[in-house]
């Protein structure tokens, strides 16, 4: 068998040998009393509360101290004298073999706990069965004869044990084995009974490891194209435990084991089979989390890959915590009291760490609206950067000047958030100023050229593009280039502007004025002014618009923007550029 086959047999061998030392090391009832501790000082064998009547009377007769375990029987001193110690013998004996019913829901409160057709001052812990005859095994509270109130077992219930206690049947594996093993007990169980246990041990782990070698031929044979072995492989471990647990509980119950020692090991084998199970759902959150996981990245969702991570160690604490609350529970805790300190503990640190939860959540927020990924340029209030990580507690960022900008989810998912890397385009919005000495000829000359500039260069987007006249400025006749570059990359895009930009400054070179500076213009008795020629040339060309009514104002006809539509080359024909192409 494998090494996981070994280390269950060990595991399941530790169990057994806690079962063993119960009788020793396990509390003799699940919790103290919660009633006055003057009741409870009253009584020196814990009588008080039904629990510790039903648990002190099965320890006193485990061990053999039958005077004591006569105290937790209601009948008068006389006959508790005569016939006490014989009676509790038999009691043991009917509850060790004919008792059904869970020790652990008998009440440890003082006045016991309300049940549905029984008296207030009685308490049914369960029914014993032998042959044809049944009982039900009551508790009476009564006052002793030092005034303090208890629990015993009730006269009517004990009037019924010796006919119950002579139609007992012995274990048919009794009547087959050697009489020292049938006869002799170690921690009051039989010695057949302890080889039994032990023995169930490897038969319990073989059986669970046979059933996990089935299952997993069965899923090949089915999900041959789908098999994945590291997922089989990873709940393995955990599904052979929980098979082993029940396999072997299964096999406990035809040894008959005396009621505390069944009472232990059901707490024992409960234990470890909420740990099974607990590790088996550990690792089934692990796998589907791993493969949605992949799945999401894979379709380029990074964000939900992310949002996934962060579900599973949230699911896993989730499986971890009710896991412990199980166990605390199993084993006879009253887990109202810590679910509410669990509660107004939470509230408490929600308050201290309000902000820590503000960017938890601020980071869900941005991973599950997948408003930025990584790698993605964008703008932050007047911060512009690339992310480079986002995490759960804050974004940081790689700003232009290279340095490293970290920001706090929290205050990203109220922000403004500017996703440049996201443009199906890019704007060009470019404003020129053109001398006041620039005839109305010439601005229309200008104008026309750069529109049509616009409408004939290959990487500008014909609808919307325009220039116009928009002002006069304090030094300048003001024109503005309104168009969209069609690219998604910047360092592209400054090169498209570079190229219409110089293209119109050769334009009002050819118009005969010139750009405006920001400054004012002294002239002297030499300066020439104005190029006459080229003025001259522009006015003619644009009475010639004028003549033949083609005058492209307010725009271009659209048969016009048709034929030159696109026309103009890019990049021009002496570029490095073109000569490559």
């Amino acid at each position: 068998m494998s090494s996981y086959l070994r280390r269950t047999h060990w595991l399941v061998l530790y169990v057994a040998i806690s079962v063993a030392a119960a009788g020793q090391l396990l509390p003799t009832q699940p919790a103290a009393a919660t009633g006055p501790a003057n009741q409870s000082a009253a009584d020196p064998l814990n009588r008080t509360t039904p629990s510790g009547t039903v648990y002190g009377f099965l320890q006193a007769a485990q061990s053999a101290n039958y005077s004591i375990a006569a105290q937790y029987l209601q009948m008068t001193n006389a006959r508790r004298t005569a016939q006490g110690q014989e009676l509790a013998i038999k009691l043991k004996g009917v509850m060790d073999r004919a008792f059904s019913g869970n020790l652990r829901h008998i009440s440890n409160q003082p006045d016991g706990a309300p049940q549905e057709g029984v008296s207030p001052d009685r308490q049914r812990i369960g029914v014993l069965s032998a042959g044809d005859v049944d009982a039900d095994l009551d508790l009476v509270h009564v006052t002793d004869s030092g005034g303090a109130r208890i629990w015993l077992f009730s006269s009517e219930t004990l009037a019924k044990i010796p006919d119950l206690y002579d139609r007992l049947q012995l274990h048919q594996i009794e009547t087959h084995l050697p009489n020292f093993l049938a006869q002799y007990e170690f921690v009051g169980m039989a010695l057949w009974q302890w080889f039994a246990l032990l023995l169930a041990i490897p038969l319990a782990a073989a059986l669970g490891w046979l059933a996990i070698r089935i299952l997993g031929l069965y899923r090949k044979l089915r999900h041959r194209q789908s098999s994945r072995p590291a997922v089989w492989s990873s709940i393995s471990p955990p599904l052979w435990l929980v098979f082993g647990t029940v396999i072997h509980t299964a096999c406990v119950r035809y040894l008959g084991l005396p009621l505390l020692h069944r009472h232990y090991y059901q707490l024992v084998a409960g234990v470890v089979f909420i740990i099974g199970a607990s590790w088996l759902t550990w690792r089934i959150v692990r796998q589907v989390s791993i493969r949605v996981r992949e799945r999401a990245i894979y379709s380029g969702r990074t964000g939900t890959g992310s949002l996934m991570l962060l579900g599973e160690r949230i699911l896993k604490a989730v499986v971890f915590i009710a896991a412990v609350f199980a166990i605390l529970g199993s084993l006879g805790f009253n887990m109202t009291t810590a679910l509410a300190g669990l509660g107004i503990g939470g509230i408490a640190v929600a308050f201290a760490a309000q902000k820590t939860l503000e960017n938890l959540f601020g980071g869900v927020t941005l991973l599950a609206d997948e408003v930025i990924h990584v790698g993605d340029v964008c703008r932050f209030g007047d911060r512009v950067g690339t992310v480079e990580d986002i995490s759960l507690r804050s974004t940081r960022i790689r700003t232009p000047e290279r340095t490293e900008l970290s920001i706090p989810n929290g205050s990203l998912a109220t922000m403004n958030v500017e996703n440049l890397s996201r443009r199906d385009k890019i704007l060009l919005n470019a404003k020129l100023g053109l001398r006041y000495e620039t005839s109305p000829d010439q601005l229309r000359y200008v104008l026309a050229q750069i529109r049509r500039l616009l409408y004939e260069h290959p990487k500008v987007e014909t609808n919307g593009a325009r220039i116009r006249f928009i002002g006069y400025d304090n030094s300048s006749l003001t024109l503005e280039v309104f168009c969209y570059i069609q690219t998604k990359d910047a360092a592209e895009f400054l090169a498209i502007q570079e190229d219409i930009l110089l293209r119109a400054m050769e334009i009002v070179e050819t118009s005969g004025t010139t750009l405006a500076h920001p400054s004012r213009t002294l002239y002297l008795s030499r300066d020439s002014g104005l190029d006459k020629e080229k003025t001259a040339a522009a006015a003619r060309e644009v009475q010639q618009w004028r003549d033949n009514s083609t005058l492209p104002f307010p725009d271009y006809a659209p048969a016009a923007i048709s034929e030159f539509s696109n026309s103009l080359p890019y990049p021009q024909p002496d570029s490095a550029l073109r000569s490559k192409q």
